[in-house]
């Protein structure tokens, strides 16, 4: 299996409005770094995963939506917490909507909101 990764990073607001998340039910800022994998198990006719220049491209667009966006107000996420864990589902769908012509290529994100803590997401028909 070849993989190949590339990050960036995504400024965002929203509140977490439930007991379970103590603090962070109001309304606070998060920088979330992003890092997401496309792999596969062979690699392709150019004798890449994908193109590095392409994975950035798409990273970037996945992640344009949600620069500097209040999520509480995001139409994607209305009646969502918006968690981390939702935040990764998010950009790994976009992802695999920029990639319907290649279902070959697997995505995995994970975001780091603190230097302590990653989540990982799958995109599950992408795994």
């Amino acid at each position: 299996m070849f993989g190949l990764t590339v990050n960036d990073h995504v400024m965002i607001a929203h509140s977490l409005p439930d007991e379970f998340f103590g603090p962070a039910q109001g309304v606070h800022g998060a920088t979330l770094e992003v890092s997401a994998t496309f792999a596969r198990p062979s690699l392709d006719e150019h004798s890449v995963v994908l193109d590095i220049g392409e994975a950035m491209s798409l990273l970037d667009a996945a992640l344009s939506p949600l620069r500097y966006a209040n999520l509480d107000e995001h139409p994607d996420f209305t009646g969502k917490l918006s968690t981390t864990e939702a935040v990764a589902e998010y950009i790994g769908q976009r992802l695999a909507e920029s990639l319907a012509d290649r279902p070959e290529i697997g995505i995995s994100i994970e975001l780091r909101e603190n230097p302590r803590a990653a989540i990982t997401y799958t995109v599950p028909e992408r795994a």
